[in-house]
């Protein structure tokens, strides 16, 4: 059922969202919920508001899972019905394991939940590979597949390539997962525009849709997520904010909270309730294999696990039962809610521990948040409502967001937003860095002669600051060699103990510097030349990446001394310049200087970190000395004394200037090793397209057989069917129904007894064709029968219409509307056309069915467009034409003008002067003209709806005279 919001998102989305531009007609972009269990696609595309996909089986949430059984791939409900049936093969919450070493205590507690897979361990990266079948598969390639049929779902969606994508991910997510991710949507072909935090794009659906309830003061929303395997408490403010460029206000939503659970979920609901039917069985029922040694038998518990718990959350008791759980032996208990209570009593604690640490985040207690909203299917466990009731007490716990698809329409605003086809309207997000970013290195100090290195450690992304923001650039001034330093994680002391030993490493990146012994040698070679230190760049993209930019050696060099004569020259020089021309020259040295001043200040600063990039525009200054000579003085000896003083000392200061250093930048190289995630190699990315390749190029394969073997059985048996019609067989001959038969009986046969899996496509298709020619004959003459009335019908109208059009034109003989040409060959063209009419119908209607047509429909629709064109060319003639009167007529017309001139004013009063007759006939041909001409185009429309039409034309009228009845056929 849809919700509230689904229907406004139906009507308020498309004021929302604007098309840009007609040729970007083939854009479209989708978003992918990408949760543990399930995983929701929504698309926005031209001149459609953004919608949820549906899958094939016309759900809006599909089963994130993949099975993997023979060398063929399943997806979806079909690989969560073989999850049951061929468990071993079916792989399912992957977003746990990604980014994540073989060693990370949520690997082992995956191994656990899930011990019938076989998960092995990639010696070279450290992380979780599955072998089914003997092949082996990375988290990333599996989720790429995954992701893949994300995009093939949303395409035949859509009825359109689509590529761009925003992809929804956990905020807890560290710089590892993310990495992986990224990777996964490479695989897929995919262009990620962003990986964006769920909790965000829940908030972005929620703000979008109360625009205008967000004012100047801060309103406080907090976001409570469980999910199958991970509980969150997202704090968010929104509130509308200047924009720096300009004093548009415009909404602005910041996350300023944020707690989680990695390992709490409705599966731990799920997997509790599993044990406890586990457990119930052995009691009542004795086997001699346990249970929970059988693959099988444990993934049907588990799948009756998950529906008691969704029934127990709407009633106090049911029964579970499972058929032929385990050794032919049926299952069936009463469970209770208070059981299933009792069972996750001690989980009451962890439910409440992210609100407690997104409270603390943003400094602020229970009673300064606005509105809780509920989200996730585990918050529908009445034990869980009960507990977020008591912590919240009288405030009210909302369900308003459609906890399905509010993700995934958050985050296909946010794709919309970031693709170029559309245009939304302003909301600002901001993340935070919850977990801080640093850089460590070693620094050599010298003190009383003792040579010393110290750790030190700058921050790049503090702790709770917004993303994204501008880039970051660290100096380092004390080294003169080639060095090194690490990329780290900040102080996490926010983090408990579990959550530290799920998180990973804490190391980022060994990151080394080379390039700069070899600038320096280059550099310094120059007298007067100075390092000033290296600048490394950093920046965090709109998926919450860091990337290290780039890094520079910057030097002060000083420019060449001049020579002794050049100096005495200058000096001399000043003393014979005029001064405006001192002072222009000292204009543009005082601007220099000022520039090069500017770009020694960024380079001057020690270990420093927190510098944005900027650039400052050198101002000019006059000098007031100039300023005064521009003054309208009488010229005296002492004023050109003056002034050839001025003009040395300018140039002395000009010389001064000159003297100032320039900087220089020198490119470095920069090396980079992952500590946290090996990277997959250029090799290891190039294997896992070609799995993917030859995987969608077997389906392809395989989809082309089943639709040649479809066809081609539904052929048969429909063939078999209509060989029994009256319809069917009055078009057949007795020899055409004879061989008909014949062929029918032998492909039967060979279908049933002969094609096997091992039939090729080809070989279905030449079955198919070797039918369809004896079929095409008879094809074709029922085709013709069934055609033939609507386009008759359209030809004798044409001919109505033609026989009024020609009586009218009649009329228009003395303005000389037409040529007489024109009209020749209309008639010419009408009357050929009524004649090839009159002998094909005669000839057609002494034929039999099963007679070839004497006449086809195209026959007649290209007599149609001929006839229909010449009618058309008069016809827009006549609307467009203006009239003209026969020279004898004008030249009588001229005449009654003059004599009317000289009647008296008695003789007009009698019947009319001539004039008035001559204007009142005029004004009658063009009321007549304009009436016929109306009449042409209301009637054409509503007579000969089945015409064809050109451009710019109208049809023909229906005529008073004599009607063609499409009887005539």
């Amino acid at each position: 059922m849809k919700t509230r919001l689904g229907h406004m998102a139906l009507t308020l989305l498309p004021f929302f969202l604007t098309y840009l531009s007609s040729t970007d007609a083939t854009l479209a972009a989708m978003s992918v919920d990408f949760g543990s269990q399930y995983m929701k696609m929504a698309l926005v595309k031209p001149g459609v508001p953004m919608e949820i996909v549906l899958n094939k089986e016309s759900r809006r949430k599909t089963p994130n899972l993949i099975a993997i059984r023979d060398g063929e791939r399943f997806f979806g409900d079909a690989a969560l019905a073989a999850s049951v049936k061929y468990p071993r093969h079916s792989i399912g919450y992957l977003l746990d394991l990604l980014g994540k070493k073989i060693d990370n205590p949520i690997v082992s507690l995956y191994t656990k939940r899930f011990p019938f897979l076989n998960i092995t361990t990639d010696d070279e990266r450290q992380t979780v590979h599955f072998d089914i079948d003997g092949e082996k598969y990375s988290v990333e390639s599996l989720i790429a597949m995954l992701l893949s049929y994300a995009r093939k779902t949303t395409e035949d969606f859509a009825e359109q390539p689509v590529r761009d994508v925003v992809i929804t991910v956990p905020a807890f997510f560290n710089q590892a997962e993310r990495r992986a991710m990224v990777k996964a949507a490479e695989m897929a072909d995919l262009n990620l525009l962003q990986l964006f935090n769920d909790h965000s794009a829940a908030g972005l659906n929620y703000g979008v849709f109360r625009r205008k309830e967000i004012g100047d003061q801060a309103r406080i929303l907090l976001i409570y997520d469980m999910g199958a395997t991970k509980t969150t408490a997202a704090i968010i403010s929104y509130q509308f904010e200047k924009e720096k460029d300009s004093n548009e206000k415009n909404p602005t939503m910041r996350t300023i909270g944020y707690g989680f659970d990695r390992t709490l979920g409705g599966l731990e609901i799920t997997l509790r309730l599993r044990d406890h039917l586990v457990e119930e069985f052995r009691r009542h029922v004795k086997t001699q294999q346990d249970i929970a040694e059988n693959p099988r038998s444990m993934a049907k518990m588990l799948k009756e696990a998950e529906r008691l718990k969704q029934v127990l959350s709407a009633n106090a008791d049911h029964f579970a039962q499972v058929e032929n759980v385990h050794e032919d032996h049926d299952f069936k208990v009463r469970v209770t809610r208070a059981e299933l209570e009792e069972m996750i009593a001690d989980l009451e604690p962890r439910m409440l521990q992210p609100i407690n640490d997104a409270l603390k985040m943003a400094e602020m207690d229970v009673a300064q948040v606005d509105q809780v909203v509920l989200m996730g299917a585990g918050t529908r466990v009445p034990k869980v409502k009960a507990v977020l009731q008591g912590f919240f007490r009288n405030k009210e716990l909302s369900n308003f967001l459609n906890t399905d698809e509010a993700i995934a329409m958050g985050s296909v605003y946010q794709a919309a937003h970031l693709s170029k086809g559309f245009k939304v309207k302003k909301f600002g997000v901001y993340d935070l860095h919850i977990f801080p970013i640093q850089v460590d290195f070693w620094s050599a100090s010298e003190k009383n002669g003792v040579k010393t290195n110290r750790l030190v450690h700058r921050p790049i992304f503090s702790h709770l600051s917004f993303y994204p923001s501008n880039r970051k650039i660290l100096s380092f001034t004390s080294f003169d060699d080639d060095f090194g330093f690490n990329l780290n994680y900040g102080d996490l002391k926010q983090l408990s103990d579990k959550q530290m030993r799920e998180f990973g490493s804490v190391n980022i990146s060994d990151i080394e510097m080379s390039g700069i012994a070899e600038a320096m040698r280059s550099e310094m070679a120059d007298e007067g030349t100075s390092m000033k230190g290296v600048k490394v760049r950093f920046s965090v993209d709109g998926s919450g990446v860091v990337h290290l930019e780039g890094a520079e050696a910057v030097f002060d060099k000083l420019p060449k001394e001049q020579s002794a004569f050049a100096s005495i020259a200058g000096k001399f020089a000043g003393l014979f310049s005029s001064g405006s021309g001192s002072k222009e020259e000292a204009e543009k040295a005082k601007g220099e200087a000022d520039k090069e001043s500017d770009e020694r200040k960024g380079t001057e600063s020690k270990e420093q970190t927190n510098e944005e990039e900027q650039s400052k525009d050198p101002k000019s200054n006059a000098n007031q000395a100039d300023a005064g000579s521009e003054k309208n003085e009488k010229p005296t000896t002492e004023n050109e004394k003056n002034r050839a003083k001025s003009g040395a000392d300018e140039k002395e200061k000009e010389t001064a200037k000159e003297q100032k250093p320039k900087t220089v930048k020198i490119p470095l190289k920069v090396s980079e090793k992952r500590l946290d995630l090996v990277e997959l190699s250029a090799k290891e990315m190039a294997a896992a397209k070609k799995i993917l390749s030859s995987f969608e190029d077997r389906e392809r394969t395989k989809a082309k057989r089943e639709a040649a073997h479809n066809n081609f059985e539904a052929l048969v048996y429909d063939v078999t069917d209509k060989l029994e019609q009256s319809e069917f067989q009055k078009f057949m001959t007795e020899e055409e129904r004879e061989g008909i038969s014949e062929q029918v009986k032998v492909l039967r046969i060979w279908l049933e007894d002969e094609a096997d899996v091992e039939t090729t496509t080809e070989q279905f298709e030449n079955k198919h064709n070797s039918l369809e020619i004896l079929l095409k004959p008879i094809k074709f003459r029922i085709k013709e029968f069934q055609e033939r009335p609507a386009v008759v019908a359209d030809l004798l109208s044409l001919f109505n219409h033609t026989e009024t059009f020609l009586a009218l034109s009649e009329n228009f003989t003395a303005i000389e509307l037409f040529t007489e040409v024109e009209i020749a060959t209309l008639k010419r063209v009408f009357n050929e056309t009524k004649v090839w009419w009159a002998e094909k119908n005669a000839s057609q209607l002494a034929l039999k069915p099963t007679d070839p047509p004497a006449y086809t429909v195209n026959d007649l629709r290209e007599k149609i467009r001929h006839l229909d064109r010449e009618v058309k060319y008069l016809l827009n003639k006549m609307r467009f034409a203006k009239p003209k009167l026969r020279k004898e007529e004008a030249k009588r017309n001229a005449t009654n003008e003059t004599e009317s001139d000289s009647a008296t004013g008695a003789e007009d009063t009698e019947e009319g002067s001539p004039q008035e007759a001559v204007v009142a006939e005029k004004g009658s041909a063009k009321e007549m003209e304009d009436t016929e001409v109306s009449g042409l185009d209301e009637k054409s429309d509503k007579e000969s709806p089945g015409m064809e039409k050109t451009d710019g034309s109208e049809d023909l009228p229906a005529s008073d005279g004599k009607n063609h009845d499409a009887s005539e056929l």
